[in-house]
């Protein structure tokens, strides 16, 4: 019988208890299909995405309660699949998602177990199974011995301490991350402004007749996206080049250096070859920004489009492009689909899109002046991102600290 406790020593009027005595678990389920989407209106509850849980203020996705294992607020969820198997969070009110499950309390009060359960998240991490998607190993789980002082006023104040403190950690956090945001919005608009009126900001303007593009440079072209690229239709016949992925923050990067868990096919003959140069766009998540021009040589998911350049619109601009929140925001009209969270954007309709075509030799300034910015935004943005890590470093290292009897009762209540 496997058994791991995360305390080798503990202090005096402390024990042990295996996971299947505190807790149990319901896993969540997948959602009927159905042909109209639900809504609060017709008795939909809210879908517990992750992106919902983690930080948007309004569900995006409503589905029925029926046959669905639902959370109320400030229940503790476990994340069951996925890139991060193994983390504890609370629930806000909905129906719990096919990949995560929902806890039962057995034993301790619900802010005690809460932070019990965050103690063992790293161990939980590291046994997960499973070749590809990693998984909460549930026998594992249930046997994790998990250390507690038999005196309620301890549990108590572990979990007051760490409320308190990990709340002043994430609020440290919080604002290091608005001001990533800050930078971050800064250089969109950036971006934004740069491929849509150029560097001059005196530059006489004329209207370009597109809601999304405004007025732009008198001297400026617009042209269909169908007379300045292609379909490249290219089929790998092995399927073992280099496996690219897009995604609407990093554009198309090697998947291989991404902690990528989703499910990938074995056999990748018959994948789609692209070039250096070549804009590539997720069918399904071009609405988002999921796309951008490859710097490598690679195959991508059939059910991606590739498009190569006739040559009127630098592989760099186009890139700067798919960054702006205009355009994105063009892509996403163009998509089609019954749903939002649904749409795609085929080869028709992105060849219908009318696109800015400045000179290539301001093509080339806009890409120089971009470049520079970034490189001097850069050292910031490291030093702030690493900042952060320590910070959750330090506060993961502090639950693990206070649930296993390593932090006196009096610093705790000091």
């Amino acid at each position: 019988m496997k058994e791991l406790s995360i305390a080798q020593t503990l202090p005096g009027e402390w024990e042990t208890i295996r996971f299947r005595y505190v807790a149990n678990t319901s896993k969540g389920r997948l959602p009927e299909k159905l042909e109209d989407e639900p809504r609060v209106e017709t008795g939909g509850v809210p879908y517990l995405s992750m992106e919902y849980l983690r930080g948007d203020s309004e569900p995006t996705e409503f589905v029925f309660p029926n046959g669905m294992v639902t959370a109320n607020e400030g229940d503790i969820l476990l994340l069951w699949d996925g890139s991060n198997a193994g983390e504890f969070l609370h629930a806000k009110f909905g129906a719990v998602s096919s990949t995560a499950a929902l806890l039962i309390p057995v034993k301790f009060d619900r802010s005690y177990l809460f932070w019990l359960c965050k103690g063992i998240e790293p161990v939980l991490k590291t046994f997960t199974i499973g070749m590809g998607i990693p998984h909460v190993d549930g026998e594992y789980l249930k046997d994790l011995q998990l250390p507690f002082p038999t005196d309620e006023r301890f549990q108590k104040a572990i979990a007051d301490y760490l409320d308190r403190e990990t709340a002043r950690i994430d609020a440290l956090v919080a604002e290091k991350e608005k001001m990533l945001d800050l930078l971050e919005e800064k250089r969109a608009a950036l971006i934004s402004r740069a491929v849509t009126r150029g560097l001059r900001p005196n530059v006489p303007l004329k209207p370009s007749g597109l809601d999304w593009l405004g007025d732009i440079p008198a001297h400026w072209g617009i042209e269909r996206a169908k007379n300045l690229f292609s379909v490249r239709d290219q089929r790998s016949e092995l399927g073992d080049e280099e496996l690219l992925t897009v995604s609407h923050i990093t554009g198309v990067t090697a998947r291989s250096e991404k902690d990528v868990y989703m499910f990938q096919a074995d056999d990748k003959a018959g994948y789609k070859l692209c070039y250096p140069g070549d804009l590539v766009i997720n069918t399904l998540w071009g609405w988002m920004g999921a796309m951008g021009v490859t710097p490598l040589e690679g195959i991508v998911s059939p059910d991606y489009h590739v498009y190569t350049s006739k040559g009127d619109l630098l592989p760099e601009f186009v890139e700067l492009l798919c960054r702006s929140r205009p355009f994105v925001a063009e892509v996403s009209r163009w998509s089609k689909g019954v749903w939002s969270s649904r749409l795609r954007l085929y080869p028709e309709n992105f060849f219908e899109m009318r696109l800015p075509m400045p000179p290539a030799n301001e093509q080339r300034a806009i890409v120089k002046e971009l470049e520079l910015n970034h490189s001097k935004t850069k050292v910031l943005v490291d030093t702030l991102f690493r900042s952060i890590e320590l910070a959750k470093e330090h506060r993961a290292a502090l639950i693990t600290a206070a649930v296993t009897g390593q932090i006196p009762l009096e610093e705790m209540a000091a």
